[in-house]
């Protein structure tokens, strides 16, 4: 830069910028050489921290190469850890799978055991909810609640409860017990009664001398008197029975089942009205023929005479000859018709033989439709009961199609009318027509016993007749 500034000042001033260039050249030599010397000053500060840069560097560096050595020797000791340690882990690895494999298997034999546990318990709450004693015995059941809840893992002390309650229950089944509970009455009301509980099967009730079957609800746990009384056969049986003065009591091994039918079976009375109007002929032909046959049975007694006991005095009289005796004895049973059959027959002793049995049997035809009276209307009645009872239920029936044909058959009580009043009336006509048939046959025999017993005696009393006065025919 000095130089360009010499050479620019040159040609106006060539002494002075001579003298200026040599001024010039020396400021410029001396600055070279402050340059230089600076520059030298610069090289050897520069070679010296190089120099302790070499040194901190090679220091640094042999540092660094002792520490990649150690370094190394721990990585090696590392890796073999490392290997030491995978080895382990792949030990421990396999131990760990076969010990989840394990514990899987023991966890699915206790979760098995644990749902078999709270099956058990749930179906022991069950079985003790229905159990009689439980309307005795409150609270049975709660013990095991969190069992069958789940709100619990089940413990020993929890299945030796439930051991407890079963063999309770076991023992139960097979005790009879006669002790004060509380009863729901006929009334509704709560009250205590003196109960008899037959295992776990049946239970009655005595109080204030009414004796009945009770029901068990296991929804309220209480125990119902049986709305409709049993039989009086079966009240003084249990009645008997819990006063320790019989061995033997009726029950309920369904549990409630059969004794719930006690409430819902109708009698014949009950059943009567269900049958529709077709009832009241068959009722009006039972009515008809019950008074025929007691007028039969009444009319049948007061004509009946011994014939054998009746002969014997009769034929003692002829042979005495006192045939005024003879009408006396006849006189004496006039509303007989063996009397009057053989008294007319009497009448003609001293007539030939043919006329005398024509007499006999002339008094006996006379006699026959007195006893055959009604008989014929009798055996009519039988006939007509089971035919009005088929009409009852064809007409039923067609009720019952009826309703069908309207609603369908979507609920079985709507055509239970129908098909009521179908049954009740073949029930009822049979019923009716039945006693009739076997009274119109007994009667009949009755009345041919009778009948025959005048042709019998009447051909005994011709025979008597002409051998006792050694007629001939």
């Amino acid at each position: 830069m000095i130089l360009t500034m010499v050479l620019l000042v040159a040609p106006t001033a060539p002494a002075a910028a001579a003298q200026d260039m040599r001024a010039a050249a020396q400021e410029a030599a001396r600055q070279r050489k402050e340059l230089l010397n600076r520059a030298t000053l610069e090289k050897q500060t520069a070679q010296t921290q190089a120099q302790k840069s070499r040194e901190t560097i090679f220091q640094d560096k042999k540092a660094l190469n002792l520490a990649i050595a150690q370094k190394r020797k721990e990585n090696l000791a590392l890796a073999k850890k490392n290997r030491h340690i995978q080895t382990k882990i792949k030990t421990l690895t396999s131990r760990e799978a076969k010990l989840r494999a394990t514990l899987a298997d023991m966890d699915a034999v206790v979760k098995e055991l644990a749902g078999f546990v709270r099956i058990s318990a749930k179906d022991l709450d069950t079985l003790i909810s229905h159990s009689l004693r439980s309307a005795i015995i409150k609270g049975r059941a709660e013990a095991i609640q969190p069992l069958v809840n789940a709100d619990k893992f089940p413990a020993m002390e929890d299945i030796r409860t439930m051991k407890d309650l079963v063999m309770d229950e076991i023992l139960a089944s097979g005790q009879v017990q006669i002790q004060q509970a509380n009863i729901i009455d006929q009334t509704g009301k709560e009250v205590t009664a003196r109960c008899l509980v037959l295992g776990n099967f049946t239970a009655a009730y005595e109080l204030n001398n009414k004796v009945g079957f009770l029901l068990f609800s296991d929804q309220s746990q209480q125990l119902f008197a049986l709305s409709k009384p049993p039989s009086l056969v079966m009240q003084k049986a249990i009645k008997r029975y819990m006063n320790g003065e019989a061995d033997a009591v009726p029950m309920d091994v369904s549990k409630g089942g059969a004794m719930r039918q006690l409430t819902h079976k109708l009698s014949l009375l009950e059943q009567i009205p269900k049958g529709g109007v077709v009832v009241w002929p068959i009722l009006a032909i039972a009515l008809l023929a019950l008074l025929i046959i007691l007028e039969r049975v009444v009319f049948l007694i007061r004509k009946r005479l011994d014939g054998t006991r009746f002969m014997k005095e009769l034929k003692q009289l002829m042979v005495r000859q006192e045939w005024e005796g003879c009408d006396r004895l006849f006189a004496a049973h006039k509303t007989k018709p063996l009397a009057r059959s053989l008294a007319a027959g009497m009448e003609f002793r001293t007539l030939k033989r043919a006329d005398m049995e024509n007499a006999l049997q002339e008094a006996i035809l006379r006699e026959i439709p007195p006893l055959e009276r009604f008989l014929s209307t009798l055996g009519m009645l039988a006939a007509i009961a089971p035919l009005m009872g088929l009409l009852g239920t064809v007409t039923g029936m067609i009720n019952t199609f009826h309703v069908i044909t309207f609603y369908g058959t979507s609920d079985p009580r709507m055509m239970s009318g129908g098909i009521s009043e179908a049954l009740v009336t073949t029930m009822l006509g049979l019923c009716v027509a039945i006693p009739i048939m076997l009274c119109h046959t007994l009667l009949s025999r009755q009345v041919e016993t009778m009948i025959a017993t005048m042709e019998e005696k009447a051909v005994a009393l011709v025979n008597a007749v002409f051998i006792l006065g050694n007629r001939e025919c």
